[in-house]
């Protein structure tokens, strides 16, 4: 298929710049995978949605405030580091500002009290990034202190001081991500106890949602796309839970579209259905005409324009029936991408 095929008009205005006043508070739109149907809803109704027997997995990750800042040794200039991931030998990978200036032994000087600061080590050609060493070990502690969260690109402002907690879902507990697992926002601890009220059972894996999340698909055919490379979990307790809720024939219910990339990497080859624990790095790329071997119903938010994620949401029913939902919820005006509402993606 050509990416130009996943591509839809959305007015600017559409484009959430801030999270609802309440977290449960966005609205739904249901698309019944079988008939294309679809109807609006809020998001508060979704657990009336889910029946007993069905589990909900969730994405544990929780995002990193990524965004250090400081100044050039020798020089006095300004500088911006967006920390990645950490690699094995300590390093962290990094996107640097102003990148053309900062080359290996280049050193810079952390704003903050007592926090040092940081040596380029060298730059990765192949994707523009640079290998940083810090002083301290303990990074983390220094971006909790000082970092900011690293708002996607299509919000355009500067964070602030609300984002640290509402671009985070409420169950993250796993620091690791850059980007939030955002269909996981419009949870509360009440919506999950009513939940667990129904008789469904919750179980969580981890995937780190990493920056390449918003790059753009830049060839003309999908299948020509080289995905990028995110670090997950599944761990066998939760890799039951899943494999019992098939035995019994009842749904396996995702809380975006990360849970469904990591189960989607963890299903056994001899049985659809089931999936193996497994811990490692994924990047696969699930678009038309695949179809989810392990997932029921999808809980997701809207996607921008020729992207992975659009591409994925269209595996689980006919695309057209996901880009007539589409059109509908622009017509509605309803909120786009990480702070905007949901839609809902069932089977009976």
């Amino acid at each position: 298929m050509l990416v130009s095929e996943f591509d839809y008009e959305l007015p600017e205005e559409l484009i959430a710049q801030h999270p609802s006043p309440n977290r449960d508070g966005s609205r739904m739109l249901l698309l019944n995978r079988s008939t294309g149907e679809y109807k609006l809803d809020e998001f508060r109704s979704f657990p009336t949605l889910l029946r007993p027997g069905d589990c909900l997995i969730l994405n544990d990750t929780k995002v990193i405030p990524a965004r250090l800042w400081g100044r050039r040794t020798g020089t006095g200039g300004r500088a911006q580091a967006f920390l990645l991931e950490q690699n094995a030998d300590k390093t962290w990978k990094a996107m640097l500002r102003p990148g053309r200036r900062l080359g290996s032994g280049a050193r810079v000087e952390l704003d903050g009290e007592n926090c040092g600061g940081f040596v380029v080590e060298r730059r990765n050609l192949d994707d523009g990034t640079f290998d940083i060493r810090f002083d301290q070990e303990d990074v983390l502690a220094i971006m909790e202190r000082y970092g900011k969260i690293p708002l996607p690109p299509y919000i355009e402002r500067e964070p602030e001081a609300d984002d640290k907690e509402r671009y985070q879902t409420v169950y993250a507990n796993r620091p690791g991500a850059v980007a939030a697992p955002t269909a996981g926002l419009h949870f509360t601890d009440d919506i999950l106890a009513q939940i667990g009220d129904r008789g469904v059972q919750v179980a969580r894996l981890t995937l780190h949602v990493g920056a390449g999340t918003f790059k753009p698909v830049s060839v003309e055919r999908i299948e020509d796309h080289v995905m990028h490379e995110e670090p997950f979990e599944l761990s066998e307790s939760t890799a039951n839970v899943i494999n019992e809720t098939h035995r019994r024939g009842s749904r396996v219910v995702c809380v975006g579209t990360t849970t469904v990339r990591v189960l989607e990497t963890c299903v056994d080859p001899a049985q659809d259905g089931i999936v193996v624990p497994q811990t490692g790095r994924t990047k696969i790329f699930l678009y038309p005409p695949k179809r989810p071997r392990v997932v029921d119903c999808l809980l997701t938010n809207f996607h921008l324009p020729k992207s992975t994620l659009l591409m994925l949401v269209c595996t689980f029913c006919d695309y057209k029936h996901v880009f007539s939902a589409y059109r509908y919820a622009v017509d509605q005006r309803m909120r786009f991408f990480s702070y905007g509402d949901c839609m809902f993606l069932h089977r009976d």
